[in-house]
């Protein structure tokens, strides 16, 4: 990778990170986005591998937060708890 490209992802990390911590989320999701645009044009074939196989991991998410839904509900109706005070 060449040593300007190098620059544009620590610096655009660093920035995130600031704006992050500053709360500004939308700036921050602009400047990771210029680190990740620069390295995908990098390194596409391992980005495409990434973009191929997001389905399988926010399959494997949803499924762990069904487990953890129904583990709640059933430690809530164990003790006798009201999901309303949850908010759910």
């Amino acid at each position: 990778m060449e040593a300007w490209k190098k620059a544009v992802v620590a610096g655009s990390i660093g920035a995130a990170t600031v704006l992050f911590l500053k709360s500004r989320y939308a700036a921050g999701v602009l400047a990771t986005g210029v680190g990740l645009a620069v390295l995908a044009s990098e390194y596409p074939e391992k980005f495409d591998r990434v973009r191929r196989s997001l389905p399988d991991y926010f399959d494997r998410g949803m499924k762990v937060m069904e487990m953890a839904e129904r583990a709640g509900r059933r430690i809530a109706s164990q003790s006798s708890l009201d999901w309303g005070e949850f908010g759910v």
